[in-house]
């Protein structure tokens, strides 16, 4: 280990990142020329990403229908894109519901997936038309009858998220018998039980809890046809990953292996089959750059400088919390590289990003430069602060290469 100026350099290895595992060198020369002269922090999203992991995604369950969660990236372009497409939406708000309305989507393209709602929500939501709504409690039921008289309802079972980098454990779905006599509520209510879904937690490594799941909708259909209940659709959820730093299975794997699946349970007869990718479909088409404010020691004994950048947890990079996410970073220098630690700019001592887990990178990297999170396009600019310190929300900017044109657009 050697010294240079007051900080300590690793010099052992050159600083190392796969440019190409992420995007062709010769497509993001192209964007850092779109992105040119913009102030930092912002994300740039790259619209032809997007539609190419929908294609992906519909060659591999082509019998299923696709409910993009517009709580992943709300961007007006890549909703009106995926509109073009034929995709449905999983909505989560009565203002995502005015979003899609306002764009034309028609209210049978739509899904109220949330299970925690206002009554007077359900209301609005079935004014405007919506028909199909998620539930899980006795309560959420109860509402939406007396709101949404006869509509159609999937009821979320609970999952344990092993194997997914950020769990969904606990707070939505309830347990297999809990959902068997909510159903017979529904039916009792007058609602139209039609299906049953499950999430299996976001970034999934292990393919086979939906194996599980899918399974214990087998249970849940076979129980309530004895009680002359006929559940008809299946909705996988999200969880299908994106290419973050750890390596994931190709999406043909997933897609192959949920297929199996769902037909060793079903057989060739199968029920309506839903997914609901948001990370999936945005993920990898974000690149969030932002700006070296600060490098500092907090100790001459101690060979961890620490890596202050203008964005951080509350300007959309929340995803960091524990740690859970690890976003590529990549920075134009090269040479021998150190470990740092990671921070963002607020004045509030969670925003760190990453200090246990501790990244690489080069060791000449001064203040000024610039570094670029790979995979940022889902939960960023939809999670950042409105003004938090005084910090505007995050910018993005849509990189539409067929006709090459700028958007800029704010969080909303």
């Amino acid at each position: 280990m050697s010294k240079k100026g007051d900080r300590y350099v690793e010099s052992t290895k050159d600083f190392e990142f796969d440019l190409e595992r992420y995007i062709s060198e010769e497509r993001f020369q192209r964007i850092k020329t779109f992105c040119r002269d913009k102030e930092t922090p912002f994300l740039v999203i790259d619209l032809w990403k997007v539609a190419r992991k929908y294609q992906e995604l519909q060659d591999g369950l082509p019998f299923a229908k696709i409910y993009y969660a517009v709580k992943a990236n709300p961007n007006e372009q890549i909703l009106r894109m995926l509109i073009d497409k034929g995709a449905c939406f999983d909505i989560a708000s009565i203002h995502e519901l005015d979003q899609m309305l306002r764009l034309g989507v028609s209210p049978d393209r739509l899904s109220y997936g949330n299970t925690i709602k206002k009554a007077r929500d359900i209301a609005y939501a079935y004014q405007k038309g919506v028909r199909l709504f998620a539930t899980d409690s006795d309560s959420d039921v109860l509402k939406i009858a007396e709101n949404a008289p006869g509509s159609r309802v999937f009821f979320r079972i609970l999952t344990d998220g092993s194997g997914a980098d950020w769990p969904l454990s606990r707070k939505f779905g309830a347990h297999p018998d809990t959902i068997y006599r909510i159903i017979l509520s529904a039916a009792e209510l007058g609602l139209d039980p039609y299906g049953i879904s499950f999430h299996v937690g976001s970034q999934q490594r292990d393919i086979g809890q939906w194996d599980h799941a899918i399974a214990t909708c087998k249970y849940l259909f076979d129980a309530t046809r004895e009680q002359g209940i006929a559940l008809r659709m299946i909705n996988l959820g999200g969880g299908f990953p994106a290419n973050y730093r750890a390596p994931t299975l190709a999406t043909e794997v997933y897609t192959r292996e949920i297929t199996r699946f769902l037909q060793e349970d079903f057989g060739d007869n199968l029920p309506d089959v839903f997914v609901e990718p948001g990370r999936f479909l945005a993920g990898d088409a974000g690149i969030l750059v932002t700006e070296v404010v600060l490098i500092a020691k907090k100790s001459e004994f101690n060979q961890y400088n620490w890596v202050y950048l203008d964005v951080g947890k509350f300007g959309g990079l929340i995803e960091t919390l524990d740690e859970a996410i690890k976003y590529p970073i990549y920075s134009e220098r090269t040479g021998p590289c150190q470990h740092v630690i990671l921070a963002g700019p607020t004045c509030d001592s969670v925003d760190i990003l990453y200090e246990n887990e501790k990244y690489e990178l080069p060791a000449d990297i001064e203040e000024g430069d610039l570094l670029y999170f790979f995979t940022t396009g889902a939960y960023t600019q939809s999670y950042c602060s409105v003004n938090f310190n005084g910090f505007p929300p995050l910018k993005a900017y849509v990189f539409d290469e067929e006709e090459f044109r700028e958007k800029e657009c704010v969080a909303p």
